[in-house]
């Protein structure tokens, strides 16, 4: 199969990327596959996207660059198909439209994948006829604002497929949007196996990481990791990440005398060897779409403690055997889990073991198989549409024909 996916910006750092990268250099294996960005602003992508997998873009944004459009007209003017009630909508424009209309509707490809909202109503509406068109969905249906659920509702009855990445967001959009014959699956975001032993459960670190944001919570571990200093003062916690709370935490951490105890690290790609370093990872979100994190920590051997939030978590971990599930927002319920790992060695140890087995199902190879068996799927039921087309039109024909020299033969009866 020829795969095309596309995406908001290939050349910056986010979870949608990275696991973009992952599934199409492993479908590159096997199959012709291209990442065309949206939008390009450095010279080199942060993620390598594997020797296999071809990379191109439609915007150029490097500045200094030859192909630098940032002074185009056409950039300056609003967007009117990208959804307006879309997050991304003011970084796209009359330009951008024009651009992927020309990329969807000139595109020799058996699937077409959208990364984001904006981008599966692009394909939903341009893709031209004859390709599988899938919509994924990084986020979750209820973090979208009425307005864009709204269009999603429009426009998505055209695709052929809406991959989620939790089994609550898929049966979510069974239930609430009106998608007459959409497939609509849930198949979660892969993370490679890291190249590097486990961690083997003797550093006495917390590790959490991901982008320093309210819906992250870091404030609440910090009051967790207080009431763990109090009881076991030789653990100590990393945060890696930046973001705008970075000052927020920082004085947070200091008003409360933990300066010894509690680090931000700051941005680091890769993190795997942070997390081996660690002997347990923490996850204290109000809300989470997936859990990459989640998944990257147990992939590095370390047992996770995290919010029981809608939606990922508790389809990654199994409560008690891999990790923990505490109370979303609860400070004690946080601090009692990591408590119980660090105070009990052998559990800390044989949970990281399990951690690391469960995990497997997210490696690469096996998220790709799921979705090479829905692309072979989507296509040979278009084959077979095509055929049925074929089909009838012959019989048709054939009919036509008879007719005709019915007809003929008629007129030959007539005139003799």
């Amino acid at each position: 199969m020829h795969i095309s996916f596309l995406i908001h910006n290939a050349y910056g750092i986010g979870g949608t990327i990275r696991t973009t990268y992952n599934l199409a250099g492993t479908l590159a294996e096997h199959h012709d596959v291209e990442i065309v960005s949206v939008f390009r602003h450095r010279e080199e992508p942060v993620f390598p996207p594997g020797a296999k997998v071809r990379l191109r873009h439609l915007v150029d944004l490097r500045k200094g660059a030859p192909g630098y459009e940032g002074d185009d007209p056409e950039y300056e003017r609003p967007a009117t198909v990208f959804p307006r009630a879309e997050g991304r909508y003011k970084q796209y424009s009359a330009l951008t439209d024009r651009r992927i209309a020309e990329h969807l509707r000139s595109l020799e490809s058996d699937v077409v994948v959208g990364t984001r909202p904006g981008l599966n109503v692009h394909i939903a509406q341009q893709a031209r006829r004859g390709v599988a068109r899938v919509g994924q969905e990084h986020l979750t249906l209820a973090t979208h604002s009425p307005q864009l659920k709204l269009t999603l509702r429009t426009h998505y009855p055209r695709l052929d497929a809406v991959t989620t990445v939790t089994e609550a967001d898929a049966a979510t959009y069974r239930k609430l949007m009106r998608l007459p014959g959409v497939r609509v699956e849930a198949v979660p975001n892969s993370i490679p196996a890291p190249a590097l032993e486990p961690a083997d459960s003797t550093g006495k670190w917390v590790i959490a990481a991901g982008r320093l944001a309210p819906a992250k919570r870091y404030d609440l571990l910090i009051r967790a990791f207080e009431k763990v200093v109090a009881e076991r003062p030789d653990w100590r916690l990393r945060i890696y990440g930046a973001g705008a709370e970075r000052a927020k935490l920082r004085a947070q951490i200091d008003k409360r005398g933990l300066y010894n105890h509690v680090f931000l690290m700051g941005p680091a790609t890769p993190l795997d060897p942070e997390w081996v370093k660690g002997s347990i990872g923490a996850v204290t979100s109000s809300l989470e779409s997936f859990g990459m994190t989640i998944v990257e920590a147990m992939r590095c051997g370390l047992p996770v403690v995290s919010t029981d939030c809608p939606h990922g978590p508790g389809e990654i971990i199994d409560n008690g055997v891999d990790g923990l599930l505490v109370p979303t927002g609860k400070v004690d319920g946080i601090a009692a889990g990591l408590l119980k790992l660090i105070n009990d060695d052998e559990l800390r140890r044989s949970m990281g073991r399990a951690a690391l087995a469960s995990s497997a199902r997210f490696d690469p190879a096996r998220v790709a198989g799921r979705y090479e068996s829905l692309f072979t799927d989507l296509t040979s039921r278009g084959g077979l549409r095509g055929s049925l087309h074929r089909t009838r039109g012959a019989l048709l024909s054939s009919a036509f024909r008879t007719t005709d020299r019915s007809r003929s033969a008629l007129r030959k009866a007539r005139a003799a």
